[in-house]
């Protein structure tokens, strides 16, 4: 890939595991070959996984420190529901690997009613924080699936209230200091 054109612009993998029918998919010896491949190359291997297959991304990212991980729209999480506290706890396990950080993306489809409102975010984006931390998360659009649900430009000042407590150090790691470090990706 990196031979292509544009290659050398490339910075992660990502692989749309929330796809995969085997519910054992990330646990497979070839997978994980291929995924410390990934890792050996220097890139980041993004996770997007639905909430049910977050313990199984957790195993990985456990077992393969060497790795650097991305998990995408906080892992899915099931707003609103009875399986938020799950996804509560799966999501702190994922965190307690080092090599992990997550994308604060892609929740407005995550919302289980419509129109969706800041507040129905709140205990998805809090806990995040609580358990990355503000320099692990970082901002993600999700654009152009994100349209279904909102604006880019709602998306933004949603999240902006959201972090509205961070220092202002935390919050410039949050909107772009933690990819341009996960990433490798040159300050511009």
């Amino acid at each position: 890939m990196r031979a292509a054109p544009g290659g050398r612009h490339l910075v992660g993998i990502r692989h749309l595991v929330q796809s995969e029918t085997d519910p054992a998919y990330l646990d497979r010896p070839d997978v994980r070959r291929g995924i410390a491949a990934v890792g050996a190359a220097g890139l980041v291997f993004d996770l997007l996984v639905r909430q049910h297959q977050l313990p199984m991304a957790a195993r990985l990212a456990h077992d393969l420190p060497d790795v650097r991980f991305v998990l995408d729209h906080l892992g899915k999480p099931a707003l609103g529901t009875p399986e938020f506290d799950n996804w509560k706890r799966d999501l702190r396990v994922l965190a307690e690997a080092p090599n992990t950080t997550a994308k604060v993306s892609g929740l407005t489809t995550e919302v289980p009613r419509s129109p969706w409102a800041v507040a129905d975010l709140r205990p998805a984006v809090d806990h995040a924080l609580d358990a990355f931390g503000p320099r692990r998360l970082m901002f993600g659009s999700d654009w152009p699936v994100s349209l279904l649900a909102t604006s880019y430009a709602r998306w933004v000042a949603a999240v902006t209230e959201l972090l509205g407590d961070l220092d202002p150090t935390d919050r410039a790691a949050f909107w772009a200091g933690t990819a341009r470090r996960c990433y490798r990706l040159a300050a511009s």
